[in-house]
């Protein structure tokens, strides 16, 4: 019987900066591969190595004036992998380190990642607790850079999240239920206006927080440099899609204790007021959108996990379905699911499937 592959999983603990280089000597090989493919996207893409730099550390400032335990722990992350804390930067701020410098506008193209996400609330759920599960679509070479990163800390809630190697976050959930995934969003407002939190760092403080209200304290006051869409739940039994333009935020709340997005905006507030430039690459998010949703609203009874696995194995329209096998090769392009994770914030457990447009086996792990 072949073995199956699964995500590495990584502990840390203490300070911020130990917890960074437990995390980089743990994987260094990892975090090696994710700075070699987002310095080869953007060096294809006319970024010089000494321009790369610049611009990263341009972004120092940006990291410690939202909180400097994040710079501490990107540093010892650099320094448990060997690598410089630029290159740490560059996995972390792939998007907003390019603020500011017009002559790098074609090299934004292709940076930001697919997905479909869901919640199903403890009313519809077979297991009577509240279900959160994700398909991230990205680059194929990801299945080699994702982790899963164990944080234990002495100033809140513990973490269990799913990222890639060398990054702070992407998504999971904490001990005291709260649990966090995203999907790539744009629109005709991004890269319009000066940023002052990244991406990675707003999921990363939203994975902190104490309950589901003060997740979403985080987001509100925060300038983004482009869209992104968030999918925040509370294990007692509440979630909320907010669907995020750089300068506002509009939301959705589960019907019938469903929630699902792709890769659209659906707010209708949303809709009439901005321009979603997505469609023109993932007009298939129109699709897997409804064909998630009505899998899971004509479940007979109580909705479980093999539903819930079902919904996200959906390969209409292959490659371009809510499970993503590989495309022709192409760097300007979504490459497949990288992972399906699901999670079970209440019982403090995650289950993710590995390259599962080859084979779906999924893996458990535990905070």
């Amino acid at each position: 019987m072949p073995t199956i592959e699964s995500f590495p999983f990584v502990e840390t603990a203490g300070d911020p900066y130990e917890r960074g280089r437990q995390h980089g000597s743990a994987v260094p090989e990892r975090v090696r591969r994710s700075v070699a493919l987002y310095r080869s996207q953007l060096e294809r893409r006319g970024v010089s190595p000494e321009a790369l730099r610049t611009i990263a550390l341009a972004m120092v400032p940006v990291i410690a004036g939202f909180d400097r335990d994040y710079l501490d722990e990107m540093r010892g992350i650099a320094d448990g992998a060997d690598v410089p804390l630029e290159d740490v930067i560059v996995i972390n701020c792939r998007t907003e380190m390019m603020f500011g410098h017009n002559e790098l506008k074609k090299a934004r193209a292709g940076l930001d990642d697919g997905c479909t996400g869901l919640v199903v609330l403890p009313g519809r759920s077979a297991t009577g607790r509240l279900m959160h599960a994700h398909n991230w679509d990205w680059r194929e070479e990801c299945v080699d850079t994702g982790i899963v990163l164990k944080i234990r800390r002495d100033d809140g809630p513990d973490l269990l999240m799913f990222t890639e190697a060398g990054s702070l976050a992407r998504h999971g959930f904490n001990s005291a239920g709260v649990s966090l995934s995203g999907n790539f969003l744009t629109s005709d407002r991004d890269y319009k206006q000066e940023a002052d939190v990244p991406l990675v760092l707003i999921r990363r403080k939203m994975l902190e927080a104490q309950n589901i209200a003060a997740a979403m304290r985080v987001l509100w006051p925060t300038r983004r440099f482009c869209s992104n869409n968030l999918m925040l739940a509370q294990a007692d039994g509440e979630a909320v899609d907010l669907e995020c333009a750089p300068d506002e935020i509009f939301w959705i709340t589960p019907e019938d204790d469903i929630l699902v997005h792709a890769n659209h905006w659906m707010c209708p507030v949303a809709r009439m007021k901005l321009k979603d430039l997505g469609l023109v690459t993932n007009a298939d998010s129109i699709y897997r959108q409804r064909r998630v949703t009505e899998t899971l609203r004509r479940a007979p009874g109580k909705i479980d996990w093999d539903i819930v696995k079902a919904a996200l194995a959906d390969e209409f329209g292959k490659p371009d379905g809510v499970l993503r096998a590989p495309k022709p090769a192409s760097f300007d392009s979504i490459s497949a699911t990288v992972a399906t994770t699901l999670m079970d914030p209440a019982a403090k457990t995650m289950w993710i499937a590995r390259k599962p447009y080859e084979s779906i086996h999924f893996v458990e792990y535990r905070l």
